[in-house]
């Protein structure tokens, strides 16, 4: 497997998984990655990816390089870029990384992998189109590749594609855009409201080699023998994107621990303690200054974890604070459905890379808006997550087209009901029984029936329990690991099969 970026979010999580699943069933995996920080840091890659053989590139130096000033790109092992702009990110968004450093990454990149593996390879399984494609191929020709896309990076391909869109329509291109990223002109004459939001909210300036890089990974993607993706809604995305024939993609959704997230009856005073030990004893969240436990509590202020002697429901959202996560509408659809709950229900905000993050910060906006009984936890470990989920009653993520949903699977496991919106990966596990509801769905971006819908939550507690339960029982009845792992390898085994000169039976 390869994953180019250090261990921070969801996909080192299903490489990990994955991983240990397919130990179980013979296949052995080694793992080529990034690494940040020394041993015992969770984006270390050795201390993440504790139970694998793994491979990894050290970051560090690139950090170093750029806390001097250089840029960490050009370093002799280059930073990886990102999918997602972010200001002030010391890893920036592939659009604004010239050609020439796109090849000093893979020169790397493929000199690491060709040291690293032996001639024995039969199947490279990349984690997300990137400049991995490129490396392992010059590293490895002719051994067959499957590309396992999270959604990120045909969000990034997307909104070079609007981009390029909209630079045409104004005649120029988005190189002309960087240049004149100082002095745009008014962009009221576009045609459609999504993009005229579109261009105010771009920052131009980093987005002036973006088609450069839809053409390279677009290319990169006929180096892949066969593609995975997490939703039907990426199936279509990877067709209408890529240009790649349907029969060469396979939905196959992430996995659960199901023995990791399971539910927990606790009593009031038990989860009380447990919500003090993650804000008050070892708080981790944090506001604009980036520093984790840079947000911290008092005992007095968890008074909303319990209302007449009796735990009061727990909302949780999970997850990094970009744009598409939509954290301000929760923030504001809160505000608006607090003042109408029958008891207080405290919303907990889970996540958030620290230093990392799209828009408004949603701490500051919290204080902006005034609300109560929102509680920052920050970013916190998978055995930690499950642990909060046994604490919590109600998992609710706003987001507008979610690749796919993990933590909605893991809340779900864990006998959680969820909020969430009418697009993306969860229109494929959530309400997909109307006989057995188990969460409830919005539209995306409707503030007033995200509202409604956390009233609806918190207020009818026979309906939450009664959703809860369906969530239990049909997440751990079709999206455990080990339940998953023959689809995996029967691809693994069709893709060895087509190589040229392949006997057709996996050695």
């Amino acid at each position: 497997m390869g994953l180019l970026f250090y261990p921070r979010g969801g996909s080192a999580q299903v490489a990990l998984y994955l991983a240990g699943a397919l130990e179980e069933a013979g296949w052995h995996t080694e793992l080529i990655c990034g690494s940040l920080g020394p041993d015992g840091e969770r984006t270390n890659a050795a201390t993440f990816f504790k139970d694998m053989e793994v491979h990894s590139v050290d970051y560090d130096p690139a950090f170093e390089a750029a806390d001097g000033g250089s840029d960490p790109i050009a370093a002799d092992f280059p930073l990886h870029p990102s999918f997602e702009d972010r200001p002030d990110a010391t890893d920036r968004v592939f659009a604004a990384v010239s050609p020439e450093l796109g090849d000093h990454l893979v020169k790397a990149w493929a000199a690491f992998v060709d040291e690293a593996l032996g001639d024995e390879v039969e199947v490279m399984h990349l984690h997300h189109l990137s400049v991995l494609q490129e490396a392992f191929a010059r590293a490895r020709p002719g051994v067959p590749m499957v590309t396992h896309l999270h959604g990120t990076d045909l969000k990034m391909i997307d909104r070079i594609d609007r981009l390029v869109a909209i630079a045409g329509e104004l005649g120029t291109d988005l190189a002309g855009m960087a240049d004149r990223a100082e002095d745009l002109p008014s962009f009221d004459d576009l045609e459609e409201t999504d993009a005229k939001e579109l261009a105010e909210a771009v920052r131009w300036g980093q987005w002036r080699h973006g088609a450069h890089w839809a053409a390279r990974l677009r290319a990169s993607a006929q180096r892949s023998d066969r593609f995975v993706v997490i939703s039907p809604h990426d199936r279509d995305e990877a067709e209408r994107l890529l240009g790649v024939e349907g029969d060469r993609v396979e939905w196959i959704p992430n996995g659960v621990d199901t023995d990791l997230f399971d539910r927990l009856e606790m009593s009031a005073e038990d989860r009380r303690e447990r919500w003090s030990e993650f804000l008050v004893e070892d708080p981790q969240g944090w506001d604009e200054s980036g520093e984790p436990g840079g947000v911290s509590y008092t005992e007095d202020d968890l008074g909303a974890f319990v209302h007449d002697g009796e735990p009061t429901p727990v909302l949780l959202f999970v997850g990094r604070f970009m744009e598409f996560k939509r954290v301000p509408l929760l923030l504001k659809a809160y505000a608006a459905a607090r003042e109408r709950f029958d008891t207080p229900a405290p919303l907990v905000i889970w996540g958030g890379f620290p230093g990392e993050w799209e828009g408004p910060h949603p701490h500051t906006l919290a204080e902006v808006l005034g609300v109560e009984d929102v509680f920052f936890a920050g970013w916190r470990g998978h055995a930690d997550l499950a642990r909060g989920l046994a604490a919590s009653d109600v998992m609710v993520a706003p987001s507008t087209n979610e690749p796919f949903g993990q933590v909605f699977l893991e809340a779900m496991a864990a006998g959680l009901p969820v909020i969430a919106t009418r697009s993306g990966g969860p229109l494929s596990f959530v309400n997909t029984d109307e006989d057995s509801p188990n969460g409830w769905m919005v539209d995306p971006d409707d503030e007033d029936g995200l509202a409604d819908a956390l009233v609806a939550a918190v207020n009818d507690g026979e309906e939450r329990a009664t959703r809860a339960g369906n969530a239990y029982e049909q997440i751990r009845a079709k999206y455990s690991w080990t339940g998953l792992t023959s689809r995996f390898t029967d691809l693994y085994e069709s893709v060895i099969a087509d190589r040229p000169g392949a006997p057709g039976q996996r050695s």
